[in-house]
């Protein structure tokens, strides 16, 4: 009975999807949801890469009109281009497996959280859908992740 309980229990308990990653800086858990936001930082750097250099070319796809965080077109450019680049480091980071990666990775997406929510007046098409991949990615990235021991 005893091995019949044991086969069971086997049998409904949930896999492990964590796995051990590392390079020589860091040995950390990486998880399904830290796979997922480094995915997304992937995705989310590049799009703020492109829509900086949007805004560095003073192209005419923005506009706003009184705006208490108006800033110059090419200053949005710069700062976009700067967190697009910091989103796929961490997000490199976080696949990798490295130490600073989950933590680059929240503070970098809850920077590009707030940019993207000043940046909502010039272009609210873009600047809603990527606050939410920035929201996905603190989630994903702040999830606690409790390994059972068997």
């Amino acid at each position: 009975m005893t091995a019949l309980y044991r086969k069971a229990a086997a049998m409904t308990t949930a896999p492990n999807r964590t796995q051990r990653r590392g390079g020589p800086g860091g040995s950390e858990m990486i998880n399904g949801a830290s796979s997922f936001a480094g995915i997304l930082m992937l995705l989310s750097g590049p799009l703020s890469v492109l829509m900086g250099a949007s805004g560095i070319a003073h192209d005419s796809l923005f506009a706003a009109s009184r705006y208490a965080y108006r800033f110059d077109l090419t200053a949005w450019g710069w700062i976009h281009l700067v967190i697009g680049v910091a989103l796929v480091i961490a997000g490199l980071g976080v696949l990798l497996g490295q130490s600073w990666g989950r933590g680059a990775g929240v503070a970098v997406a809850a920077i590009s959280l707030i940019t993207q929510f000043m940046f909502v007046p010039y272009y609210p098409l873009w600047a809603i859908p990527a606050m939410t991949l920035d929201l996905l990615i603190l989630f994903a990235l702040t999830r606690v992740h409790i390994e059972t021991r068997g």
